[in-house]
């Protein structure tokens, strides 16, 4: 009884967290622990915790560097990539009879900003959010080290009194419960990342071998864009279509063929790995999407199917007594229809 007081509490304390995460919009710094935390875990080469912290940390500073040339190049390249591509969307628009929202690179930029207005209203407050962010993902990563060395939540656990008390017990169910969503993060983000990387392979070996433009500026956003479960594949798509046409619309045709292709090839990689580890139903995984990106943005993406399998996954552990049990559910859709018999 007392087991299942405290199972409860645990529970209550892990729907309260996630509450929090996207009231109080901290998707970013919770994201950043469960990243570094994964990363530490796979950098733990059986030697010393601190040996892993040092290597993780070269890690940091090394990808911080290359995220400050690869921003650095995007914002040369993208303005480069508008100024040829849109002209040439547009012709192509115009032949065919195809309306757009957009008539030239300023009319697309207006419509850019209107979209994103509320969000950023200027440039201060852009500089006020990017400041906040990294301020976030630096407290993340002190988190995920701080977790990486000495995880456990009650450090004076000898010095009490009672040895079991409710405060000890109530921290190790606690803890249970942020395993297992960790967990749930570790077997979704590996199935995400195993994607991301093919993805990334086949479209690298495409745009080597048709020979377009910013090539790097593309791999880099393809892999990143991967991380996002289906609604990063269209974004990738849409950069890689409008940097072909700044080839030519021939060339921006057969991206777009060729992506088609290898994201169908890919829906058999993605049922393979991603069904094997989730088994999770795609409506339901999209509907996840919509209201993690409602509630909390892109970082809700990226969370919603790790709440959605760690729901599953504690749900699954519960036993439902016999005399609670429902029947199961009849296939409307299949059941056929009675045939009655009539008299007279």
């Amino acid at each position: 009884m007392v087991a299942n007081r405290l199972r409860r509490i645990s529970y209550a304390f892990m729907l309260v967290t996630l509450l929090l995460v996207g009231w109080l919009r901290l998707a970013t710094p919770f994201i950043t622990v469960l990243f570094a935390y994964f990363a530490l875990c796979k950098l733990d080469l059986g030697r010393s915790r601190w040996f892993a912290v040092s290597l993780f940390l070269f890690l940091v500073l090394a990808i911080f560097y290359g995220f400050v040339l690869f921003t650095a190049n995007a914002l040369e390249a993208f303005p480069k990539i508008a100024d040829t591509a849109i002209p040439s969307i547009i012709d192509f628009a115009q032949q065919r009879g195809i309306e757009l929202p957009f008539t030239d690179r300023g009319s697309l930029q207006a419509l850019a900003i209107e979209t994103v207005k509320d969000e950023l209203r200027s440039v201060g407050n852009f500089a006020k959010i990017a400041s906040k962010q990294f301020l976030f993902v630096v407290i993340g990563l002190v988190v995920a080290v701080s977790l990486f060395v000495n995880s456990r939540l009650d450090l004076g656990r000898d010095k009490y009194a009672l040895k079991n008390n409710l405060y000890s017990l109530a921290s190790d169910e606690i803890m249970e419960r942020f395993k297992s969503f960790y967990r749930s993060f570790e077997t979704v983000m590996g199935a995400q990342l195993i994607i991301s990387a093919i993805n990334t392979i086949l479209t690298s070996l495409f745009v080597l071998l048709a020979a377009l433009p910013h090539a790097a500026v593309v791999v880099v956003v393809t892999f990143l864009c991967g991380l996002l479960p289906i609604l990063g594949n269209i974004i990738s798509n849409t950069i890689i279509v409008g940097i072909a046409f700044t080839v030519s619309p021939k060339m921006a045709l057969l991206a777009l063929v060729f992506l088609i292709v290898i994201h169908k090839l890919e829906y058999f990689l993605n049922s393979k790995i991603i069904g094997d580890r989730i088994k999770n139903p795609v409506w339901l995984t999209l509907l996840g999407l919509i209201l993690g990106e409602r509630l909390m943005g892109i970082p809700g993406m990226i969370l919603a199917p790790v709440v959605l399998h760690y729901i599953k996954v504690e749900m699954a552990k519960i036993e439902v007594p016999p005399r609670d049990r429902l029947p199961p559910p009849e296939d409307v859709l299949m059941e056929k229809p009675e045939q009655t018999l009539k008299v007279g």
